[in-house]
């Protein structure tokens, strides 16, 4: 069974390479690249291209490791003690099943999605070592084992927050998502907007790229964002016109809050359109 991509999702032929390369290997797919590049979406692809079920654990800053396994509610039991609810005489209703135990226990094969690893503590990696490698863990307080039955496909992305130790990075395979270059693009474009005028598609790639380029960019427009881009300009009904004459080194592209995502890259690009206006005149 092989990930070839789907009809929503394209995908290179390294990325396909790398996905099948993990699976093939039994190891975590370790999957970086830049913010909207299709990261989290490729764990949702790959479920759907191998008819498996996907589990998804999105991590915070918050996020223990250990949450991800199980977690024992002590409060609610007491509580119930209290109050003489049957219940507390089973320790085994006050554990709270993690993603991890979901995807282990699964009774098939399923897609296991760990997004934004780098969110975490430095040490939540090196705490899911063992976990992962062995397809195991221990809940100490029924005195169980919980082991996979069939191991999942598991992929993890990171943006790059925080250096990922040597350790966990061995156990992995590893995946550099690259920005798409403009024929990608226009198949990215194509599948979610199918058939969309060739010359509008054009205009806004080239202004989208252009923008990307210009230097001191504090974020450079996605994927995901050009997208947002394209539908409003269908939506809002923009005269293509507008969008042929946008340069973002002469004026900001209308419906540029699609693109641009803070005052600092507003404030550079209508510095830019006023110097360049200045020398024109």
């Amino acid at each position: 069974m092989k990930f070839e991509g789907t009809s929503s999702y394209v995908a290179t032929d390294d990325l396909k390479v790398a996905v099948n390369a993990a699976i093939r290997l039994q190891r975590p797919l370790l999957i970086k690249g830049e913010p909207g590049t299709g990261k989290s979406v490729l764990a949702a692809e790959v479920a759907s291209a191998l008819n498996a079920p996907l589990i998804e654990w999105h991590v915070k800053s918050t996020t223990k490791a250990q949450q991800g396994l199980y977690e024992y509610d002590a409060v609610s039991r007491l509580r119930d003690g209290q109050l003489g609810d049957e219940r507390v005489k089973n320790i085994a209703n006050y554990i709270k099943r993690g993603k991890l135990w979901e995807a282990f226990t699964a009774p098939e094969r399923s897609v296991l999605l760990i997004d934004e690893i780098d969110k975490a503590d430095i040490e939540f990696p090196n705490d899911l070592l063992q976990e992962l490698d062995r397809m195991e863990f221990f809940v100490y307080e029924t005195g169980e084992t919980i082991k996979a039955t069939t191991r999942p496909i598991v992929l993890i992305t990171s943006n790059n927050e925080k250096e990922l130790p040597d350790a966990f990075l061995r156990r992995c395979f590893f995946h550099f998502i690259k920005f798409p270059d403009a024929e990608t693009m226009r198949r990215i474009v194509e599948v979610h907007f199918p058939g969309l005028k060739n010359r509008l598609v054009s205009d806004a790639l080239r202004i989208f790229y252009e923008l990307r380029d210009v230097p001191g960019l504090k974020k450079k427009p996605s994927t995901s964002e050009l997208l947002d881009w394209l539908k409003l300009l269908l939506n809002e009904d923009i005269d293509p016109a507008l969008i042929r004459e946008s340069d973002p080194r002469k004026l900001v592209p209308p419906l540029a809050g699609a693109l641009i995502k803070n005052e600092q890259d507003v404030h550079l690009l209508e510095r830019l359109a006023f110097m360049t206006r200045r020398r024109k005149d």
